[in-house]
């Protein structure tokens, strides 16, 4: 049984690194007691893929998990059995069965959007947005790097002076990071509050 996981990423596991999350899903599902399937070779672990990793300091209530199971066992029963063990920070929204067939959850990800505050009023925001969105690139370094930033940039608009809201493409090796579009409007990314929206996959 493959079964995906919406849940939410809030204050509490604010600084809970992408792998330090797989590793409490993990414990957590163990915990449920779930019937977890487990690869083979010579150092099994179970079989579970979390979907775009959310950067530290971020919040979210739109991530994803998959997981597969050795048994059928209904839904219902499933989040039952995971909302008593869930630790401070993780929320259970919907599970739903997936058919075995479909690809890879990392490989349905198209794009990513996210509601950003600042920290303070920032009076020419509509103005920075305006000038970043008529660049036709930006050229930015990523790990020594360079990549273009531009067409990474689906959306993005300012309401008011101290809310941005972001639509960026998140697929592999094209994927664009809120912080890094912070950067380009001259904002320090640190005195920002970003929360994941929503994570779009294919056919949606």
């Amino acid at each position: 049984m493959r079964i995906k996981i919406a849940f939410s990423k809030t204050e509490a596991m604010r600084y809970t690194s992408h792998l330090d999350l797989q590793r409490t899903w993990e414990r957590t599902l163990r915990r449920a007691q779930l019937p977890l399937a487990y690869s083979q070779g010579f150092n099994p672990h179970p079989k579970i893929n979390l979907g775009a990793a959310l950067p530290l300091g971020f919040t979210s209530d739109a991530e994803i998990i998959e997981v597969w199971l050795e048994e059928q066992a209904p839904l219902r029963e499933i989040e039952s059995a995971l909302t008593p063990v869930l630790p401070p920070g993780l929320k259970v929204q919907d599970i739903q069965e997936t058919e075995r067939r479909v690809p890879k959850l990392q490989n349905l990800i198209q794009s990513t959007k996210y509601q950003v505050k600042l920290a303070e009023s920032t009076p020419d925001l509509a103005e920075r947005v305006a000038d970043l969105l008529s660049k036709t690139s930006i050229i930015r370094q990523r790990r020594g790097k360079e990549y273009d930033l531009r067409p990474l940039i689906l959306a993005l608009e300012n309401e008011e002076e101290r809310h941005l809201q972001m639509h960026l493409r998140a697929q592999p090796g094209a994927t664009g990071r809120p912080d890094e579009v912070l950067l380009a409007l001259d904002i320090d990314p640190l005195s920002a509050h970003i929360h994941r929206s929503e994570i779009i996959l294919e056919g949606e």
